[in-house]
């Protein structure tokens, strides 16, 4: 059942990431005075209310904190958190309307809300330790089956993203530790997850010597794991699916294969407007 609950998550997370590279998500935030880093982080945090700066870099974990308190100070200021939830959702209706057109009102779309959302609810009280998901699984839900689905897939994504976040500070990896460790993986780019997270080469330059001394990574100029840093990680992964399973588990492997059936042509078709790298899962 993990492996199927692993596959269902990967299917349906463009669904959720094209929130964050849609235009029409960016003109929504600067609408409301939000430029930049600031509409990501504000928006993604806003349904855990005007929090500081550390409440977020706690959430995001693998960010650096000076990006992140940058982003955020100032925000609950120009705006509320009311405002920026409801720029995002408003967003997301124009976005998926934009690209999935006619589909958004398909017996299809309205089948898989109903499967995500039942996953999705399995779970909505289980918040212990879960802080992120938390504040999302609080908000109602939206009435659409295009914004049901994205709901659902939000809370899903949340959930096994704090699961995660569990994870690596358990195995005593910094923020900027688990994005080396990650891209030691081979999933994405050093450079791509260092920037994106706003770390300096020297920082970087450090955790990699960090990692080194603790038997992670090998000491050649690749980011290659040994053998002890190749199973701490895989360790890491497994504790995340493990804990992450339990919705997927409830509907069901027939389900969550329907679900990736049917979601499918959904998930591509935004990965090849918003999220081409994404297309290799699809």
């Amino acid at each position: 059942m993990i492996e199927a609950a692993r596959r269902t998550w990967r299917f349906l997370e463009p669904y959720h990431g094209m929130i964050y590279f849609a235009p029409e998500a960016a003109a929504a935030y600067k609408e409301l005075g939000l430029t930049g880093r600031a509409g990501y982080f504000a928006s993604r945090s806003a349904a855990l209310g005007a929090v500081p700066a550390p409440v977020v870099v706690a959430t995001f974990y693998n960010f650096n904190p000076v990006l992140v308190g940058e982003s955020i100070d100032g925000v609950w200021s120009t705006t509320d958190p009311a405002a920026v939830l409801a720029a995002r959702y408003s967003a997301a209706d124009q976005a998926l309307r934009g690209i999935l057109g006619d589909a958004i009102t398909s017996p299809e779309m309205r089948r898989a809300a109903a499967l995500l959302r039942a996953a999705a609810e399995t779970v909505i009280s289980d918040v212990t330790g879960r802080p992120l998901f938390a504040g999302h699984a609080a908000l109602p839900w939206p009435t659409e089956p295009h914004l049901v689905l994205w709901h659902a897939q939000t809370l899903l994504r949340e959930y096994r993203g704090d699961a995660h976040v569990a994870a690596l500070l358990t195995a005593g990896l910094s923020g900027i530790e688990a994005l080396v460790t990650h891209a030691a993986s081979g999933a994405v780019p050093a450079e791509t997850l260092r920037t994106s997270r706003a770390w300096s080469e020297e920082d970087w330059t450090g955790a990699v010597a960090g990692l080194r001394e603790r038997d992670w990574l090998t000491g050649d100029d690749a980011l290659t794991f040994t053998a002890t840093g190749a199973a701490r990680r895989a360790e890491i992964e497994k504790a995340t699916d493990e804990n992450s399973v339990t919705p997927y588990a409830h509907i069901g492997e027939a389900a969550c294969d329907e679900l990736q059936a049917l979601v499918r042509p959904f998930s591509r078709a935004l990965a090849e407007k918003l999220m081409p790298w994404a297309l290799a899962r699809h």
